[in-house]
């Protein structure tokens, strides 16, 4: 479960690791001109996400309501069934197991980025 949630840290350190001894600074940006064109392609690249999840036409506001919570909702009723499973004796390990690695995966989907951005920021 914390295999997949920390192999981004694990090889972000790695090429820092590689960098070091290589002198190279990989993809970073080496100057202002650089760093602005970089952030323009990230915003451009968050509207073209964005667009891809906006509906077409007119919808009905619970329509939208229940877009804007799918995600959410998907990952409680994964980690309500992964509770369930761990407390009933019965279940089948198996399955227990696999939703245990669903349930790591939400919980990557969650905070797994804000969780990788804070350890590179505190290095």
């Amino acid at each position: 479960m914390l295999l997949p949630a920390l192999t981004p840290v694990f090889s972000d350190a790695l090429r820092g690791i590689i960098a070091k001894f290589t002198g190279g600074a990989g993809g970073s940006p080496v100057n202002v001109t650089e760093r602005i064109q970089l952030m323009q392609a990230e915003t451009e690249r968050l509207k073209a996400l964005a667009e891809i999840d906006k509906p077409s036409g007119q919808t009905s506001q619970w329509v939208t309501d229940t877009r804007a919570i799918y995600r959410y909702a998907f990952i409680t009723m994964v980690w309500i069934v992964t509770a369930i499973a761990m407390f009933t004796p019965e279940f089948p390990k198996i399955l227990s197991l696999s939703l245990l690695d669903l349930s790591g995966a939400c919980a990557s989907f969650i905070i797994g980025e804000r969780m990788y951005f804070n350890l590179k920021a505190s290095r």
